[in-house]
């Protein structure tokens, strides 16, 4: 079986699960470029947990619309991607000893169906997702991206979604406006990620006020950790849809 390769992908506004725009048209080209997997499994920043890590367990997850202020049509989609008990039991497996649960009924958030949605319209990749366990420290996150690698032999695709730069509070909203320090760090971020050099990317509080600012309450940073935990020795790293909107970093990340 090909080995799968592992993605981050900068998702920006839930309306791109919708609108024809250069970052939605990369995630489809994605899915008609990469291999075919198995299954998925995805990190997303929008579901987090404390005390231990959830797994999506429902053979059928809803959609959730975890938003508010967007137009009808983003509430009506309905992104129905079948799920996989099986694979979420994997993973478990993978991350023992740590505390984990199977969620009988969580459904997908927007920062897993808006990407999901362009790579496969036609919803028929199961899909599995794994909650961000916030009483964990930043190093739990990239080991668990490391155990998890084992999935990549296995025709599962691990996807963490998120933004490199995602601070809402410096949007201004107005004009769009990007702040220096945003592209600053992203592409800090990238020659680190480039260079294979993890350690300052894992303990990113020491990389100055740069990262501050960028990565805020850290939920949209903390999945790309999963995806370079999984990266193999010496194994190629690309960007895609590489763009910094106002305060938000729409940069992906493609690790093989």
């Amino acid at each position: 079986m090909t080995r799968m390769p592992v993605l981050f992908i900068g998702h920006g506004s839930p309306m791109n699960a919708i609108e024809d725009n250069a970052w939605s048209r990369a995630w489809a080209q994605l899915g008609r470029d990469l291999p075919r997997p198995k299954a998925v499994l995805m990190v997303s920043a929008h579901w987090e947990t404390m005390g231990g890590t959830a797994l999506s367990a429902s053979e059928r997850p809803e959609t959730i619309h975890d938003f508010g202020g967007f137009p009808q049509a983003l509430f009506d989609v309905q992104y129905r991607a079948p799920g996989d008990p099986a694979l979420a039991q994997r993973a478990a497996e993978l991350l023992a000893p740590q505390r984990t649960v199977q969620h009988p009924t969580r459904g997908l958030d927007h920062g897993a169906w808006s990407v999901l949605a362009p790579m496969y319209p036609d919803a028929d990749v199961p899909v599995v997702q794994l909650s961000i366990d916030r009483g964990q420290p930043n190093a739990w996150h990239y080991e668990a991206g490391r155990k998890l690698a084992a999935l990549r032999d296995e025709g599962v695709l691990i996807i963490g979604s998120g933004d490199i730069v995602h601070n809402l509070r410096a949007v201004n909203f107005r004009t769009g406006e990007t702040p220096d320090w945003a592209p600053r760090f992203n592409e800090a971020a990238k020659a680190l990620i480039t260079a294979g050099d993890h350690q300052p990317l894992i303990d990113w509080e020491s990389l100055g006020p740069d990262a501050a600012l960028s990565i805020n309450s850290a939920e949209h940073y903390l999945p790309l950790l999963y995806v370079l935990g999984a990266q193999g020795k010496d194994e190629p790293v690309s960007f895609f849809a590489d763009d910094v909107f106002a305060a938000i970093s729409m940069t992906g990340v493609q690790v093989g």
